[in-house]
Order: C-alpha cells, then sequence, then structure tokens
C-alpha cells in the first residue's frame, strides 16, 4: 500500500465533522480496504478554533480556501459547506484543477448538476454524491452498480426525515401539524425554518437526483409537481387510518411508455406495505426493475455520522480508482453525461391513480347525491363513502370519499366545481392513494 492520495475538506460543520472524524479515526481502517493511503491533508473552514469533540491536528487547518482547491497534490476535494454559492464555485474551479470532488449537496446538484457534471465529464475526473440522497442509505451506489442489469420502472421514497418525524408523530400520537413540528424543532430534527422539509423542496432536491440516474434523464426541478405536508390535519390521518392507510409525503417517479412522472405530495399508502412502516426520522427508496422486481432500502436519512459515512464511501471509491488507473470506472451520472436524454415528462394533469377527498358539508339530505353527481359527470367512481355527523350545533360535517382509478384533470375539474356549491362550507381536502396494485 505505497500510493498516497490526499483529500481536503471544505466545511467543518455537522457533517464535515462527521468525516473528518471517520478519516482521522479510521484512516487505518479504511486506507486497507481501499487498497491505498487515504490521508486527509486540509481541513478549511471559516470556523477553525471551535472543539469538534474529536482531536484535530492544528496544522491541517486552515481559512484558506485555496488551499485545497489549488494544492497539486490534493486529488480529492470535498464541499460539505451546502447552499448554492459559494460551493458551486468551488466546486467548479475543483474541477477545472483536474481534482475530483465528493459532496452532499443535493440541492447544488438538482439545480446546477447539469453545468457541474458536463465540467467532470469534460475534464475527466469523478463527482462523488452518495451522501446527497438517504443520508447514510447507499442508494446511489445500488442504482448505478447493484442494479446496472435493470431497466428501472419506478421509485418511491420516503426521502426527507423531518416530514416523516412530523408525520409519525401526528399519526402515533393523534396532535396537530403544528404540534408536531414544534417538538422536531425541540428535538433538532427540524431547522428553525422548515420551509424546505415541510413544502417538499429538500425532496424534490433528491428526486431531480434520483430520476437522472434511474431513468438517464436531464431532470429540472421545475418538472417535479410538488406538495407540502403543512396543510394536513389530525381528521384526514385519522380517516385514512379508517381506511387502512398511513400519510406519508413521498416522492414517485414512474415510468411510462408516454413519458416520465415525477412528483411529490402526501400520499396515503396501505398500512401492509413497507414504505407505511418506515417512521419517525427513517427514509425508505422503494425501487423496482424489470429483472430484480422490487428492492427496499431503509436508513438514517441523516445525521453527523450516517452522512459522513457516505461521504467517505464516495471517498474510497474514486481514491481505488485513482490507484488502479480507472477513473470514470463508473460514470458519475450512471450513463456517460452526453448520452443523458431531454426529459419527456408525462404531465401531472395526465396521470391518473385513486384519491381520498373530504368535503366539508352541510348537514342536510341530498349532499351526497349532488356531491356524487358531479364526480359521476367527470367519470370519476367512488369506491368507500364516510359521513360522521357532528350533532345538530355544528354547521358542517365531514364526508369523506375514497374513488377508484381516476386522471387528475377530472378529479380537479370535477372538485372546482364541487366546491361552489352552497351545501359545500370549506375548500376540499385531496390526498393522493397508492393502491395495492401500484405498490406490490
Amino acid at each position: 500500500m505505497s500510493e498516497t492520495i490526499k483529500v481536503g475538506l471544505i466545511g467543518f460543520g455537522t457533517v464535515g465533522s462527521g468525516t473528518a472524524k471517520i478519516l482521522l479515526t479510521q484512516q487505518e481502517l479504511i486506507s486497507k480496504r481501499a487498497g491505498c493511503n487515504i490521508v486527509l491533508s486540509t481541513i478549511c473552514d471559516k470556523d477553525i478554533t471551535t472543539d469538534r469533540g474529536f482531536d484535530v491536528p492544528k496544522d491541517i487547518l486552515t481559512t484558506d480556501v485555496n488551499k485545497v482547491i489549488e494544492d497539486p497534490e490534493i486529488k480529492i476535494v470535498i464541499e460539505l459547506i451546502g447552499g448554492i454559492e459559494p460551493a458551486k464555485s468551488f466546486i467548479l474551479k475543483a474541477i477545472k484543477n483536474s481534482k475530483h470532488v465528493v459532496t452532499a449537496n443535493k440541492a447544488l446538484l438538482a439545480t446546477h448538476g447539469h453545468e457541474i457534471f458536463n465540467e467532470a465529464y469534460k475534464n475527466n475526473v469523478e463527482i462523488g454524491f452518495e451522501a446527497s440522497v438517504g443520508g447514510g442509505i447507499p442508494v446511489i451506489k445500488t442504482v448505478k452498480e447493484g442494479l446496472v442489469a435493470n431497466d428501472i420502472k419506478i421509485v418511491l421514497g420516503i426521502m426527507n426525515g423531518t416530514a416523516n418525524y412530523i408525520l409519525s408523530s401526528m399519526t402515533d400520537q393523534g396532535i396537530s401539524f403544528e404540534q408536531a413540528l414544534k417538538k422536531a424543532q425541540e428535538l433538532g430534527y427540524a431547522e428553525a425554518d422548515p420551509t424546505y422539509d415541510v413544502e417538499g423542496i429538500d425532496t424534490a432536491h433528491k428526486l431531480a437526483i434520483m430520476a437522472m440516474l434511474s431513468f438517464g434523464v436531464k431532470v429540472s426541478l421545475d418538472d417535479i409537481y410538488t406538495e407540502g405536508i403543512t396543510t394536513l390535519k389530525p381528521i384526514d390521518i385519522s380517516f385514512a387510518s379508517e381506511f387502512g392507510y398511513r400519510i406519508k409525503l413521498l416522492a414517485i417517479a414512474r415510468k411510462h411508455e408516454d413519458g416520465i412522472e415525477l412528483r411529490i405530495h402526501p400520499t396515503m399508502v396501505p398500512e401492509s406495505h413497507l414504505l407505511a412502516q418506515v417512521n419517525q426520522a427513517y427514509n425508505a427508496i422503494y425501487l423496482v426493475g424489470d429483472s430484480v422486481g422490487k428492492v427496499l432500502l431503509y436508513g438514517l436519512g441523516a445525521g453527523q455520522m450516517p452522512t459522513g459515512s457516505a461521504v467517505v464511501s464516495d471517498i474510497v471509491d474514486i481514491a481505488r480508482n485513482i490507484s488502479k488507473s480507472a477513473i470514470n470506472r463508473v460514470y458519475s451520472t450512471g450513463i456517460p453525461f452526453n448520452e443523458l436524454k431531454e426529459l419527456k415528462l408525462k404531465p401531472m394533469s395526465e396521470t391518473t391513480g385513486r384519491y381520498y377527498f373530504r368535503f366539508s358539508a352541510v348537514d342536510q339530505p341530498g349532499v351526497l347525491a349532488k356531491i356524487a353527481g358531479i364526480l359521476g359527470e367527470h367519470g370519476i367512481s367512488i369506491d368507500s363513502v364516510v359521513q360522521k355527523g357532528r350533532g345538530q350545533k355544528k354547521k358542517s360535517v365531514p364526508v369523506v370519499m375514497l374513488t377508484h382509478e381516476a386522471k387528475e384533470e377530472q378529479i380537479k375539474a370535477a372538485l372546482e366545481k364541487i366546491d361552489q356549491l352552497q351545501i359545500v362550507t370549506d375548500k376540499t381536502v385531496l390526498i393522493r392513494v397508492e393502491s395495492k396494485n401500484s405498490l406490490y
């Protein structure tokens, strides 16, 4: 094991500290498995004085990013500062200096990945991004290598631990979204500003990456229909349970003959399905390939050490390739970047599925008939109905329906008409349903 490969780290925050701790404390084991000596030679951050909880040699710390990017001896640059800038500029400069890059920055890859991957392709360097989706779950490697023989048809994912923790708390404890969010913030699962997590934006970043790898297409965030969990109420979670479902913020990508559907929204998942049993801050990615069939990957989707583990796995892969003169043995984008196809998107309006409706309606005879009549006019068939009165003092009662399979376009048109009825006192709540037929 004569060859030494030096790596430099930009960003010494939570994930950066976890990565550095693994590289420094497990150097002998990691180097033995890599077949070459991997050395963390430089760590760059604005703050190099705060105690990170483990011993860090003072001589490898710097506040000058150029000591990482421009050092000719550093072969792999690890970017863990997050955000778009200056991360993007640092990565592009490193690539132009013929350095390989490892990053956990899903927001950057989802928004500017085409430019970064193109530059990497032109400069014959590798981009490792295992930590960008699923934290410590090896989903990127699974798609690029383990499932390389498969035409992947479906990707379903619970990809945000914060949202999943909130939904789990609402389901198991019967509390409101606001109460569950506050609890998640107190425990450190949610940021002070949780918008990216609860509005599905973080999940969209991850689905863009997964769709690119799984289907070999270029994906923009604008291609992904995204809906968050902020409007969900305990009553809807309770009704879902009555019907035999649990509600999850689900990322959905399906390949059809007429295009690929990409969407993220609260989804009712059958309680008997494994995805419905993914609770608290855990993530899971469910894949269907034409040869392998159904595969489920499960684990912690975030956190200092799980994410650091994924970062180090990329470092080891690239170090092996350097030592064996096998750069791009596995393409960063699964296939050569210039062979990624333009996305043929199946519009949200053309997608089909089952639906849950909760109408707030005046408690009087004929209400169900009027609502069912409009649904029938739009070709929507009802599977189940629940109506619960709340006493004479209440002005309205919930009327809940599950439909058979219908097209999104028909659903939206019907609900627009229903919400204009005088007997309907509030906007209809819609939750999409993944049926057993679509999952098993």
